[in-house]
């Protein structure tokens, strides 16, 4: 085709597409970021907080993929945050974390009934 007199060199098909490595790449790490989501799932976490925590992450490790200008400072942060869940038992983590949100008690009260200050003193036999 001529434009104006001289030949028009763009090529048939000028839309920006979104490379197939790209797409490849991002639905790999959505798959790895599930595994850590199921051990927060088992310790019982609230769906919200897992979402929140896969979304985060996923972004960082694109970010960290596609674009490796803090690859430095934020590869060891994805490191420590996708280890992290297999470390902790679920047990462990779903009693620190409640569903409720709710701080867990970790201290249990073992004082002896009638030593605790805000218990009645136990009856005396005469």
């Amino acid at each position: 085709m001529r434009a104006r007199g001289r030949l028009d060199r763009r090529p048939p098909y000028d839309h920006q597409v979104i490379p197939p490595l790209a797409i490849g790449l991002a639905l790999g790490l959505a798959l790895l970021m599930l595994l850590p989501a199921r051990r927060l799932q088992l310790a019982d976490l609230d769906v919200r907080w897992i979402a929140t925590y896969v979304v985060v992450l996923w972004a960082l490790a694109m970010i960290v993929a596609l674009r490796p200008v803090g690859a430095r400072f934020l590869f060891p942060i994805l490191l420590i945050a996708w280890v992290a869940p297999f470390v902790v038992a679920p047990e462990r983590l779903g009693r620190i974390l409640r569903r409720d949100g709710r701080a867990a008690r970790l201290a249990k009260d073992v004082t002896p009934r009638g030593d605790r200050p805000d218990d009645p003193a136990p009856p005396h036999s005469n």
